[in-house]
This record gives C-alpha cells, sequence and structure tokens, in this order.
C-alpha cells in the first residue's frame, strides 16, 4: 500500500478514486509514565514515555486506515494527514484521514 500527503505520485496515474478511509485510536496517559514525565519535566529534555506513545498510536492509526483502504480494494492512500484531539484529562485520540485510489503506472 502507497500512502502519501501529496495528492498525487510521480509515475503513477490514478484510475479510480474510492473515496475517504480513516483509522483512529484514543490512548490515555500511564500512571508510571506520568511520574517518569514529571521527573523529566523538572530537568528537561524530551519527554521519551509520552514520545513512545504517540508514536505507537499514530502506526496504529495508520494500519486501521489501511485495512480500511483494503477492503475499499485501494492499492494506495493519497492526500493522508493526522488529527490529535483531547478527549478528556489524560486522554487523546489520533486520527489519520486519506483518499483510497486505484493507481496505475503511466
Amino acid at each position: 500500500m502507497i500512502i502519501v500527503t501529496s495528492p498525487s505520485i510521480p509515475g503513477k496515474k490514478i484510475v479510480k478514486t474510492l473515496g475517504l478511509v480513516k483509522g483512529n485510536t484514543v490512548r490515555a496517559r500511564h500512571i508510571g509514565k506520568d511520574i517518569l514525565a514529571v521527573f523529566r519535566n523538572i530537568v528537561g529534555g524530551e519527554i521519551h514515555e509520552y514520545t513512545k506513545l504517540m508514536a505507537e498510536s499514530r502506526e496504529q492509526a495508520i494500519d486501521r486506515m489501511i485495512e480500511n483502504a483494503e477492503q475499499m480494494g485501494a492499492n494506495a492512500v493519497i492526500s493522508m494527514i493526522s488529527t490529535t484531539s483531547m478527549i478528556s484529562q489524560g486522554a487523546a485520540e489520533l486520527m489519520v484521514l486519506g483518499t483510497a485510489v486505484i493507481m496505475e503506472d503511466e
């Protein structure tokens, strides 16, 4: 599955647009990781625990979007975007959206 943020792929042509595809996940912080984050916040620097959590969330959301695209018969997703929204104190939703298409070589 080819996934791009652009509306086209050099050397490929869109032969059919199938429609919107999406994938999302909602994740909550973990109290143990919050304690480590507080200490890191005091001394400064990257909060690795949250970076890892967001990276895992992003991959899961992309996997779900790919699954959605495959169910539609797509071989590519163009114009992909991602958003993050706070759901509640300590929980966030990460969503990815794109357009499922069938592409062929030019």
